[in-house]
């Protein structure tokens, strides 16, 4: 390997691509490169270890007592706690013939007194830990910028005349078709009258509303291809002076690219699509906006937002589908006599990637509830339309059980109360996330109330409820590996299961407990440590630890993103060494939390 391509492997590793050229160089100096066979044993209980090895090609295990911990592969280093701590528990072993820099002890710790930052990597608790790893994230991606493409943006509708119709004509078909601009075509040219042509050829002249619209349209138009970059539409903007690109494929006119969706695009575009909601009239106009969706999600992300800001954006724009779609199939008069709910993730403001649907319908007391049936039905074809699949519980509105009156509701969550079987747990720790997205909030109120009433010095349903924390094990290990799955899961892990759910039926349990009424599993953490329940350090690691099991969730989500079912398993191995070690991080305080569940509720006690 040449000095240049060492220098560049080990400026693309983090930590090391903290140091700075200078302190690289000095690096490479200290650094030799070693051959190592399969089955060596670098580092070990009694194996003293004298370097940091960082692996250019080959595979090295981590085990404890003879179960696997890590594998680490190229651009991987270990083991820092080993020089560090000067004694392990592990066993380092190489598993595939390694080749590997061999940086000294002495150098290493003498580098972590010099450069803090560096330091800090090694020796930071996970809430640091995580907070740089998404900001070196977030520093390191490919800027969304450098590869969109003009039509991954919303591209507004054209509004065509010929250049003989009267003036007053043409602006009344762009109204009609909600646009900005006028296409005008006079023969083989076209041209182009935007609110500047009309202000200084018509309010400023002499022309009359009944004059052709040709005679003060701008000919010669700047377009651009649908399938190029959007930097190149934004060289055409600053090139030209413009605030208007006509986009084209094939030679034919598919739409208009304003500057400001441009600009808003790369900020957060989030507004373009719910106007685009927001003006739709039929359900493929709905569809259209609904594709943007997965971009938004994967553009916010790649730009280090965090997971639960993205969830938030994404529910909210969801939320308008929905009401949009309720609009569109309840008739007037019963709109405001019922109230549409969203239940589970939707409910929380954590749906991400669009999975089952988890919906309702209160009906006001007195009012038919057959009446509702047809609608309602029609909603649901509409959302499957729109790519909402189906819930494999029937947790929908087309199930006679998800659309009752209040009472029908109250007498619901007293039987589930009563009855806290496994069934009856789940339609009441749904039911508590449920939000209104449409109609009258009030009658989804009066379901809260009663529910929270009925929980009062019912410290023995509130214990059943939390026990569903346990139902799953953490998958990690006593020595801190990874427990995986078998038959077609064996290299993975369910992080749902795992820990996801642990926390967010925790808290809600606890938000419960606590009359708590915001349902996000954030600011549920945040409500709780207001009031005491747990201190500010705890509160920040299960918000942080929450945050990761999220992002690496949705990482996977996304790679997926062809398939219709919802997928929970990841294989760590895919994983770089940082991120599996916040992964480790989050499990242990998934764990933690069992604990305080188990010591707050009196778990133990219950059957």
């Amino acid at each position: 390997m040449s000095l240049f391509d060492q220098k560049a492997l080990l400026m693309s590793i983090h930590p090391f691509d903290l140091l700075g050229e200078r302190m690289i160089e000095k690096l490479m100096s200290q650094m030799d490169i070693a051959y190592y066979p399969k089955e060596t044993v670098l580092i070990a209980p009694r194996v003293r270890a004298e370097s940091l090895y960082i692996i250019i090609k080959g595979i090295v295990n981590e085990s404890i007592e003879g179960e696997l911990q890590n594998v680490y592969g190229e651009r991987d280093s270990f083991d820092a706690n080993s020089l560090i701590y000067g004694n392990t528990q592990s066993t380092f072993s190489v598993a595939e013939d390694l080749i590997c820099y061999e940086l000294p002890k002495e150098f290493f710790l003498n580098l972590l007194q010099d450069v803090e930052s560096f330091q800090n990597y090694f020796m930071q608790d996970f809430i640091t830990k995580h907070q740089n790893l998404k900001e070196r994230q977030h520093q390191n991606e490919l800027t969304p910028f450098m590869v969109s493409r003009v039509d991954e943006i919303y591209l507004h509708t054209p509004c065509f005349v010929d250049a003989t119709t009267p003036i007053k004509d043409a602006l009344r078909q762009m109204a009609d078709k909600d646009g900005n601009v006028i296409l005008v075509r006079d023969g083989e040219r076209m041209g182009i009258v935007t609110d500047t042509n009309l202000r200084e050829k018509l309010l400023l002249s002499d022309k009359s509303r009944t004059d052709p619209i040709g005679e003060i349209a701008t000919y010669g138009l700047i377009t651009i291809e649908r399938n190029d970059f959007l930097f190149n539409a934004l060289l055409l903007f600053t090139k030209h002076g413009i605030k208007r690109l006509v986009v084209v494929e094939n030679d034919v006119v598919v739409g208009i690219l304003e500057q400001l969706d441009l600009l808003s695009h790369f900020a957060n575009h989030t507004h373009l699509i719910a106007a685009s909601i927001d003006r739709a009239v039929s359900i493929d106009e709905l569809q259209n906006a609904q594709r943007s969706l997965t971009h938004l999600v994967r553009s916010l992300t790649t730009k280090g937002v965090r997971v639960r800001y993205v969830s938030k954006l994404v529910s909210e724009l969801n939320a308008k589908v929905y009401r949009k779609v309720f609009e569109m199939v309840v008739p007037v008069h019963l709109q405001d006599r019922c109230a549409l709910i969203v239940m589970g993730s939707e409910g929380r403001g954590e749906q991400v990637l669009r999975t089952d649907q988890d919906n309702g319908l209160i009906i006001r007391d007195g009012v038919d509830e057959a009446e509702f049936e047809p609608c309602m039905m029609q909603f649901n074809e509409y959302l499957l339309h729109l790519g909402f699949p189906k819930c494999n519980g029937n947790v929908m509105v087309s199930n006679p059980y998800w659309r009752r009156s209040v009472s029908g509701y109250v007498k619901a969550i007293s039987g589930w109360i009563d009855t806290l079987n496994e069934e009856t747990l789940m339609g009441l720790s749904i039911f508590m996330d449920a939000q209104c997205v449409a109609g009258d909030e009030g009658l989804l109120d009066e379901c809260k109330i009663f529910l929270a009433k009925q929980f009062d010095g019912r410290s023995d349903v509130l214990a059943h409820l939390a026990k569903s924390t346990l139902a799953f094990d953490t998958p990690l290990s006593l020595f801190s590996g990874f427990v995986l799955g078998r038959a077609e899961h064996e290299s993975e892990l369910d992080i749902k299961k795992g820990g996801i759910f642990a926390i967010l039926h925790g808290i809600r349990v606890l938000a419960l407990e606590y009359k708590i009424s915001i349902t996000n599993t954030t600011e549920r953490i945040k409500e709780l440590n207001n009031l005491g329940v747990f201190d500010k350090q705890f509160a920040s690691e299960l918000i942080e630890a929450y945050d990761t099991l999220l992002s690496i969730r949705l990482r996977f989500m996304l790679s997926q993103q062809q398939s219709s079912v919802e997928n929970n398993y990841i294989n760590p191995k895919l994983l770089t060494k940082a991120e599996r070690d916040l992964l480790k991080d989050a499990f242990k305080i998934v764990n933690t939390f069992k604990k305080f569940l188990t010591y707050h509720f009196n778990l133990g006690m219950v059957v």
